[in-house]
């Protein structure tokens, strides 16, 4: 993460000697965040991948769709 070579690091919070929160830059935050969305969107992807394709016309799937507005 770059909070590193930034010199910044996390701050640890802490009560009856156990860590319960942290305070990291914004930027290690988002890089976070990101990071979790990418990992989610691989494991429905691998998920999506064991199921067999299942194809239709264009005039079937044009019939039941309905974009929004």
């Amino acid at each position: 993460m770059k909070a590193r070579a930034k010199g910044k690091t996390p701050e640890f919070i802490v009560r009856d000697s156990k860590p319960v929160a942290v305070i990291l830059d914004i930027d290690d935050y988002r890089e976070i965040l990101e990071r979790l969305e990418d990992a989610e969107d691989l494991k429905v992807l691998r998920e999506m991948r064991k199921r067999p394709l299942q194809f239709r016309k264009l005039d079937d799937f044009l019939k039941e769709y309905t974009p929004g507005v």
